[in-house]
């Protein structure tokens, strides 16, 4: 079956209707009415995986589909243009641009923790871009990816874009094929085997993974407006964002007044008895969730720790001091247990950051300007924010993506278009002037050749 979707994507890239710009808005408004018509469907379903809140579920999913989709309908002509530059004094006269042009069949893997928005956000990059792809959404959300056939399949004919839907078993049979271009957004662990599979092809990939993201509290910062950001970035989606604070490295002078916020937040949020919270998601894999309940043993609980085995419920929880060889520091948490550390010093700080791999977020809390400086030129990560966290995603201006550990390339928005796009580079000579320079016997002395700048 694979073998077949692939075969027909290939044969319909060939006929270059992709390539059309007006093609590409046809089926990109398409896609923009059936979300539209189908966005309740999709937070039912995300409700039935589960339990996502509707205004999460419209807030971090279909709505920022919905506006990725509206961004690339109303840039794709523009994007599409050839970039005229400046010639080179070798190719005088000439004219001189890059290109933009689809790599072709593209496989997208995503997750199951946002499982419409990073199938669909990618999605729009590279058919906006020009390309024909198929998609691999997660077993472990299965009623969204239903959806998301569902949708798929009235939009577009299959040789233009299909859902494949299954287990590991589809992942391996897909990777096996050749592909132009593959995205692919989950665990570090998986994201190397992907990358091992592409490079048999070579093939070209985009890697949206995971890390151990700081959140570091100074004795400068606004405590209060602190922990207010740090406990909804943390806690929304049950802490299943990739982007979420990991930990907290909080000033030791600040540490109780922080804890105190927290706690004061989460019951804001959530209620006393955060387990009837309508607005409080659940772990979406048992997997997950028995790790997340590993974690907790034998620490210090500052706030929350209670589970509920029947609907995969973790209470949101801080941890007072875990040691650094403990699991819940062993690498990235990805739920709702938040792991706070006091220091005395800045210089305290780089024993802490520096035992993990480039993190895919990065967060400061302070009003010192040189420490936010030095804080955010330090230290490598994909992306971050002072003073609050998680919304550096909202912008479509910037680059969403890890670096090294956390991941290979960034997207959304124009990004995502040049991310599935290769960039050409075209030169038109003219007749009507040919400089000899450049011509066999070379007549011009070697000390010129130096002093002419720009030959190349």
């Amino acid at each position: 079956m694979v073998k077949q979707l692939v075969t027909a994507q290939n044969d319909f890239f060939a006929t270059h209707k992709s390539k059309d710009v007006a093609f590409r808005k046809k089926y990109l408004k398409k896609l923009l009415q059936e979300i539209e018509g189908q966005e309740d469907a999709v937070c039912d379903a995300l409700y039935a995986d589960f339990k996502k809140p509707k205004f999460e579920s419209l807030a971090t999913e279909t709505q920022l589909t919905l506006a990725e989709l509206k961004h690339a309908i109303k840039n794709i002509k523009e994007w599409s243009e050839p970039n005229s530059v400046g010639p080179s004094l070798l190719n005088f006269p000439s004219k001189e641009w890059i290109q933009p042009e689809p790599y072709g069949k593209v496989l997208i893997i995503s997750p199951w923790n946002y499982p419409f928005l990073l199938t669909m956000s990618p999605l729009i990059g590279a058919l906006s871009a020009g390309n024909t792809a198929i998609l691999k959404p997660s077993e472990f959300s299965p009623n969204t990816s239903k959806i998301i056939a569902r949708i798929v399949r009235k939009v577009f004919p299959p040789e233009y874009v299909t859902v494949v839907e299954g287990g590991v078993e589809a992942s391996t049979e897909l990777l096996a094929e050749k592909w132009e271009y593959i995205f692919f957004t989950g665990s570090t662990r998986v994201g190397k085997i992907v990358y091992q599979k592409a490079a048999e092809h070579l093939t070209p990939v985009t890697l949206e993974l995971s890390g151990k993201n700081p959140c570091i509290v100074d004795e400068t910062a606004s405590i209060k407006l602190a922990s207010k950001r740090i406990a909804w970035g943390k806690f929304i989606n049950a802490g299943q964002t990739c982007i979420a604070p990991d930990y907290i490295l909080v000033h030791k002078s600040v540490k109780n007044d922080l804890v105190d916020g927290l706690k004061s937040h989460i019951e804001q949020f959530y209620g006393n008895t955060i387990e009837n919270s309508e607005d409080f998601a659940r772990i979406t894999t048992s997997k997950h969730y028995e790790e997340l309940k590993t974690m907790l043993q034998g620490q210090r609980i500052l706030f929350g720790g209670n589970f509920n085995d029947k609907d995969r419920f973790v209470e949101p929880t801080l941890v007072d001091e875990p040691p650094l060889e403990s699991t819940v520091m062993g690498g990235e948490v990805f739920g709702p247990i938040l792991p706070i550390i006091s220091y005395d010093d800045e210089s305290e700080l780089d024993n802490y950051i520096s035992r993990y791999p480039n993190s895919l977020a990065f967060y400061v809390f302070s009003t010192n300007k040189k420490f936010q400086k030095r804080m955010m030129r330090q230290y490598s990560f994909g992306g971050g924010t002072i003073n609050d966290t998680v919304v550096h995603i909202s912008n479509k201006s910037l680059p969403f993506g890890g670096v090294g550990q956390s991941g290979i390339g960034g997207y959304h928005g124009k990004h995502s278009f040049d991310l599935f796009s290769h960039h050409k580079s075209i030169v038109k000579r003219a007749n009507w002037l040919d400089v000899p320079l450049r011509y066999a016997p070379y007549t011009i002395s070697l000390g010129l050749m130096k002093k002419i700048k720009h030959f190349f």
